[in-house]
């Protein structure tokens, strides 16, 4: 599987590249006043409000570093509708050192062996040469409320 390596402070992660529709260069933003403070706001592409989410200020409780290599990947977020249907928003995420690829083969994941229920997101780890990255999920990224937040005028 291809996946685009990111980091959190001095941890690397990984996301689906499958899942990722585009990678940008960072862009102005809508400020979004009242959403938790890793929503970083909403991006105008192509005549469509996208929300965007900072990874690091989700993570880390600090907004993400504004750097070249910090990028903003516009990803199909899947959630199943009210008819139980996959439904698929694009959502933008604010990464940092978003700036390789790398292929690690899907049996090589195993769960991290701890239990992190306000953080679902964080999948299972691989590692490499230089040690352990983890896969983060982008299904399970926001909560429910958060998602009814940001998408409240798309469900139908």
């Amino acid at each position: 599987m291809l996946f685009i390596q990111f980091t959190l402070g001095t941890d690397r992660y990984l996301l689906d590249s499958a899942q990722v529709e585009r990678m940008l260069p960072l862009a102005p933003l809508k400020a979004l006043p009242g959403a938790p403070a890793w929503v970083a706001g909403v991006l105008d592409y192509e005549g469509a409000s996208v929300p965007v989410i900072d990874i690091a200020a989700l993570a880390l409780t600090r907004p993400s570093h504004e750097r070249l290599s910090t990028r903003l990947a516009l990803v199909a977020y899947p959630r199943r509708g009210g008819d139980g249907a996959r439904v698929h928003h694009r959502l933008g995420l604010v990464l940092e050192q978003a700036t390789r690829t790398v292929t690690f083969d899907a049996a090589s994941f195993a769960d991290a062996g701890i239990d992190t229920p306000h953080a679902r997101y964080l999948g299972p780890l691989t590692r490499d040469e230089q040690g352990l990255l983890q896969w983060v999920r982008i299904e399970h990224l926001l909560p429910d409320d958060v998602h009814a937040l940001l998408f409240a005028g798309s469900e139908a």
